[in-house]
């Protein structure tokens, strides 16, 4: 089967605004806010409603593909499969932060080979093709130079069961934080790392996350000339939850030490 990644980031982008518009003209209006398991893991009626936009839109052009949902879960296998997140950063949208996102990734025989992430507040729209670069609405990326740690700008995030401490994800942050280096926490993984593609963040890490978290974000980064993995420095998986550290590659080794 021909994968033409052109069509796909083209219908993926369409999904991708018409979500991203619906979330624009919900954000700080009156909405349902309902609770999944997890210390504040929210769902809005807002996410439930994007994703059903993305899902209609993706399935009208391609039928026979697979998709995965944060919310409705797998519909059904393909020879390509979309991994959607219709509004990554939930909690933000739910307390009037404009910091949240829309990500869209195609995959085929596990790579991801198209994607995009809109932020609907500020209209950036970050697209990636395998093997084809980086843009971010139609400037193309390149992550940063920053080689040393002390000059770098970091950013990362904590699952919702950060109260447990999974690998030691708490002690972590202490250390960076102690070391002086300044870090931003967004609450939208498929923000940090269109950042990081887009050279505003030099690294971002995160404990856990799931497909639909970082997909998107995963080509965006490789893209523009940066590197993403797990924290053991093993290929992140597009099918599987995951530790994920993406930097602009020359700052990865001296991370991988400094999170394990």
């Amino acid at each position: 089967m021909k994968k033409n990644s052109s069509e796909f980031l083209t219908v993926a982008i369409e999904a991708a605004l018409q979500a991203g518009d619906l979330l624009r003209k919900g954000f700080g209006t009156s909405f349902e806010i309902t609770s999944k398991p997890g210390r504040h893991n929210l769902v809005t009626e807002y996410d439930k409603l994007a994703e059903s936009c993305i899902f209609s839109c993706l399935l009208k052009r391609f039928p026979t593909h697979g998709f995965i949902g944060e919310e409705q879960g797998q519909t059904k296998k393909g020879d390509v499969v979309w991994i959607v997140d219709p509004l990554d950063g939930t909690v933000n949208f739910a307390h009037g932060i404009p910091l949240f996102a829309v990500s869209i990734a195609a995959v085929a025989e596990n790579q991801v080979i198209a994607a995009c992430i809109y932020q609907p507040m500020t209209q950036e729209l970050f697209w990636a093709e395998k093997d084809k670069g980086a843009f971010l609405n139609g400037a193309g990326l390149r992550v940063t130079t920053t080689s040393s740690l002390d000059e770098a700008m970091l950013a990362t995030g904590f699952p919702y069961n950060v109260h447990e401490d999974p690998l030691h994800c708490i002690e972590t942050f202490a250390k960076m934080t102690r070391k002086g280096i300044p870090m931003r926490r967004f609450g939208s993984a498929a923000i940090d790392l269109a950042y990081v593609a887009a050279g505003r963040f030099d690294a971002y890490w995160e404990v856990s996350l799931q497909p639909w978290d970082f997909a998107g974000g995963k080509l965006l980064v490789e893209e523009a000339g940066g590197k993403i993995s797990q924290y053991d420095g093993s290929p992140c998986d597009p099918f599987k939850a995951s530790t994920v550290l993406a930097t602009n590659r020359l700052l990865h080794p001296v991370l991988q030490k400094e999170i394990q």
